[in-house]
């Protein structure tokens, strides 16, 4: 019998029960290809992680992220959530109160922040994102409000649905306001066909309406395609919507060169209420680095058995 400790961790949340869930499996060496898949549609999570040794030197650690129908080759929760999982483990040297370590993934060498507050707790992580790009424009208002459940009218009228990725592309949809994505019920064969068309896993749904005026964006994001209907906080799309959101002016930088910070609540429709935070910076005018981090809460560790 084989056996493989799990630790499972809620992201982007201050407390239990909230945010987005990832199992972590720290020692997944030995693993096949197939068991790892089937592992993660036995843990039903929207995605889970497993650990390896890099095989590029400049890594600290290789990580492959698996939903219950997919490997994906980038992940925003599952990457701030794995490592806040390995510094409790004591697999990383804390130094001071940032400590950078470098994972191998799917798209390449990312870094990875991790955030010791002052009583030496390590529980925030903030991960690097890849280059912020752009993609093609749906443009059929009318079939895009269907495929959410929505009226044409409820499609923001001056933003473009767009795919964009730092590693991941996705369909980015703006919605006029908060009442309007709260209503959302999904025709998923249009939306499958519809993602499917613009080769993207799902999309990103927004409104610059808040239920917290202290936060800047409302989310919601759906990816039925890779067998998760809604997730709950979706750290790989808030870098890409970071991106989106500056490039087409919903936010004013001050200079040629900065940073602007933004907060985004998602989760709240199925009740895992996350928050986000999204640092985007502009050199000469254009986005050059994104950044997305957040809380984590470690929730349960358990043993999985192979025979």
């Amino acid at each position: 019998m084989r056996r493989y400790r799990f630790v499972q961790a809620d992201v982007f949340t201050e407390m239990i029960f909230g945010g987005n869930p990832v199992a972590v499996f720290p020692d997944a060496e030995g693993l096949t290809d197939q068991e790892m898949q089937k592992i993660a549609r036995e843990m039903n999570l929207s995605e889970t992680a497993f650990v390896l040794p890099p095989t590029d030197k400049r890594a600290d650690v290789r990580v492959r992220f698996f939903t219950p129908n997919t490997e994906l080759p980038f992940a925003g929760h599952p990457s701030i959530g794995t490592h806040i999982v390995l510094a409790a483990e004591n697999r990383y040297e804390i130094s001071g109160p940032v400590t950078r370590i470098f994972q191998q993934i799917g798209v390449g060498i990312l870094a990875v922040d991790l955030i010791t507050d002052g009583s030496g707790k390590t529980d925030r992580a903030v991960m690097t994102q890849g280059e912020a790009r752009h993609g093609a424009v749906y443009e059929d208002r009318k079939q895009l409000a269907k495929a959410l459940g929505l009226g044409e009218k409820d499609i923001h009228p001056d933003l473009p649905a767009q795919v964009y990725s730092t590693g991941l592309p996705g369909l980015i949809i703006p919605i006029s306001s908060l009442e309007a994505i709260q209503r959302i019920h999904l025709n998923v064969s249009l939306f499958n066909e519809i993602c499917r068309g613009m080769s993207v896993t799902g999309a990103e749904v927004f409104t610059l309406e808040t239920l917290d005026k202290a936060h800047h964006v409302h989310v919601r994001n759906f990816d039925p395609l890779v067998g998760v209907f809604e997730d709950p906080a979706t750290g790989s799309s808030a870098g890409a919507l970071g991106a989106y959101l500056l490039a087409k002016g919903c936010f004013e930088f001050e200079h040629e060169s900065s940073t602007t910070h933004m907060v985004m609540e998602q989760g709240y429709e199925i009740d895992r209420p996350s928050l986000i935070e999204v640092e985007v910076d502009i050199k000469e005018g254009a986005v050059s680095e994104v950044r997305v981090g957040g809380q984590v809460v470690i929730v349960m560790e358990g043993e999985l058995m192979l025979s």
